[in-house]
């Protein structure tokens, strides 16, 4: 029998007598040595220590300090905790997993960083900023009442729920690759790390620990990027290998929302899906509300933008050299990466493998950015729980030893759940950049058009934004579940970039890709049942503009048959550009004096018969 003939007969591709096979190269490439494992140990040990540090060394004072720091944090090391926050694991690995798979056209998101800046900066820093909140949900009290305080923080505590899992699972899986370690033994105990300096040190811990892991992030990143285009040949070898691919690309202008990534989709929903982010998601508000002034929050922002932008690009080009590693032997099809996000991992250990100690620096960047969005996602679920759900229906106040207590053994419970949903997540089977996008617009884009009308929209009132916020949730919930069913079971799939085996070295069970061999409409006309809807098939990128477009559309319908007095209307609660066309009773006087003046007479109610008499001069005096 000849070798041709046992090739046929086992199904195996390219196999010869002398071939290793898939599993003795997978086998080899775990050797995540002594020396890897030190540096790995070294970041959790550092960022151990700076919790210990702001835990019992420089205790937190109380519980503004606790959440936000006391509200004077340095301007840099707040910009680089929100990069570290906004990077998880999951831009990491998923970033150069959607450029391998589907081509550059994603890196355009980046084209909106600059609007995001401009908006943020001018429409909805100054307003959460002035009003001193430390939860953003407060300001839906202050402007609406306190059901649309309860929807909001619901909507922020689903969000973060599910999308925490998925940024521990991520990185898990690099470790996975390297060292062959099941994901429920090192995701329990990494993050055991994170909630530890999480719950001692509180904010002040979470930036300062992030501002370590940003250097460790970037590092290993330009690592990999420079050992490997070196390696592989070259700058110009991996343009042109990319280019013959066809993954070196411009997004299509086609105008229709259903397909995946346009120009329109990318520059449009893209913007809106950072803005949410930016703009009122609690995670990176607290950072922006723990600086002293509107004026250091704007710088901030600016330094967090460029960061971003350099990082997601580190990302993308990262994916272009996956590709000129792989170009002739796919790792995906052979099964030498055993899910999509663990490509990164494994040009890491084919490029880093031999050198002791730089694979481990990889991963604990890896895990530095998990660690970074966990941590700052349990300190704002913390203030949220206190602040939203706690405070606004308990009668007695707490002592500051008890929401001290409270607050940890929030974050302890919340990160304890997190670690159990990862079950869950594992499950899902697809690729996880999308997947968090996808989950997260649920919430976000509902949660993003209440905001949006009540520092837009004067005229909205509590019932018209209530009613808006259930509709866009529901709407949502329903079109983002059922498409992910889709896409889960195949009926939905997306066009991918060529790849081939036909250079591998090494033998591996011949298994059909289909996305690559079989049209994407025959999958969809296949006879598990029928062609799905063809809303489901709306690109990801616009489902937090569509949940915000619903949301606002039914809260002005339902404000238009009933009514809003505008004229009560604090100034200080929606933009600064939208106070000058305000109709107030006291025309010559400026909307900080009138802000003032209310929370004067708001205090009045509360005082006693001689505190009054004191407010009423200090309300003459303000008035005058």
């Amino acid at each position: 029998m000849t070798s041709e003939g046992t090739s046929d007969d086992l199904g195996l591709a390219n196999w010869q007598p002398e071939m290793p096979t898939v599993q003795e190269i997978s086998k080899s490439m775990q050797n995540f040595s002594m020396p890897d494992y030190i540096v790995f140990a070294a970041m959790l040990i550092a960022c151990g220590g700076v919790g210990v540090y702001f835990g019992f060394v420089k205790k937190s004072s109380g519980e503004d300090e606790y959440l936000v720091g006391g509200r004077n944090m340095k301007t840099f090391p707040v910009s680089l905790s929100l990069i570290a926050s906004f990077i998880s694991g999951i831009s990491l690995l998923g970033t150069p997993t959607e450029i391998y798979v589907h081509g550059t056209s994603y890196l355009f998101i980046c084209c909106a960083v600059v609007a995001v800046t401009i908006v943020l900066s001018t429409v909805y820093l100054p307003v959460f900023h002035d009003l001193k909140l430390t939860s953003t949900y407060e300001y839906l009290e202050k402007r609406f009442d306190k059901k649309l305080r309860l929807l909001g923080s619901i909507l922020f505590s689903i969000g973060i729920m599910t999308w925490l899992p998925i940024v521990i699972y991520v990185p898990a899986l690099a470790f996975n690759q390297v060292t062959g370690v099941n994901v429920h033994i090192v995701t329990p105990f990494v993050c055991i790390v994170c909630i530890f300096y999480t719950c001692v040190g509180g904010l002040k811990a979470v930036v300062w620990t992030d501002f370590i892991q940003t250097f460790i992030m970037f590092g290993s990143m330009l690592l990999i990027i420079i050992k490997g285009t070196a390696d592989v040949g070259g700058l110009s070898l991996v343009i042109r290998r990319n280019l013959e691919s066809g993954r070196l690309e411009f997004p299509t202008t086609d105008w229709s929302p259903l397909t995946r990534h346009t120009i329109w989709a990318l520059t449009i929903g893209g913007f809106i899906h950072w803005l949410q982010i930016s703009a009122i998601n609690q995670n990176m508000i607290q950072r922006y509300l723990s600086l002293p002034s509107l004026q250091s929050a704007r710088r901030a922002l600016w330094c967090f933008n460029v960061g971003v932008v350099i990082l997601v690009s580190m990302c993308g080009y990262a994916g272009l050299l996956i590709y000129a590693w792989y170009h002739e032997c796919d790792p995906l099809t052979t099964k030498l990466a055993r899910a999509k996000d663990q490509l990164l991992p494994l040009l890491v250990m084919n490029v880093l493998g031999e050198f002791p100690g730089l694979p481990g620096l990889f991963v604990a960047g890896v895990f530095s950015a998990a660690l970074s969005s966990l941590s700052t996602g349990l300190n704002s679920m913390a203030a949220v729980v206190l602040e939203d759900f706690v405070k606004s229906f308990i009668k007695t106040p707490f002592t500051p030893k008890a929401a001290d207590i409270f607050m940890k053994l929030t974050v302890v419970i919340l990160g304890a759940i997190c670690v159990a949903l990862v079950f869950v997540v594992e499950q899902a089977g697809t690729h996880m950049l999308q997947l968090s996008i996808s989950l997260g617009s649920i919430t976000s884009g509902p949660t993003f058009g209440i905001f949006s009308m009540g520092i837009l929209l004067p005229w909205i009132n509590a019932k018209g934004a209530l009613v808006g916020g259930v509709a866009g949730l529901s709407f949502m919930g329903w079109l983002g579940l059922s498409a992910e069913a889709a896409i889960s079971s195949g009926k939905i799939t997306f066009d991918t970039k060529p790849v081939t085996t036909e250079g591998c070295t090494y033998s591996f069970p011949q298994v059909e890709n289909l996305l690559l061999s079989v049209p994407p409409d025959s999958i969809m006309d296949d006879a598990s049942g029928d062609e799905p809807w063809a809303l489901y098939r709306l690109s990801y990128l616009w489902y937090t503009t569509t949940g915000a477009l619903v949301t606002i559309c039914v809260g002005l319908i339902v404000t238009l048959v009933t009514s809003q007095d505008i004229e009560k209307l604090d100034p200080m609660l929606v933009a600064p550009f939208v106070r000058k066309y305000l109709k107030s009773s006291n025309k010559d006087v400026k909307p900080e004096e009138l802000h003032q003046i209310k929370v004067t007479k708001l205090d009045e109610k509360v005082a006693s018969p001689a505190v009054k008499e004191n407010d009423k001069l200090l309300l003459e005096t303000t008035s005058t």
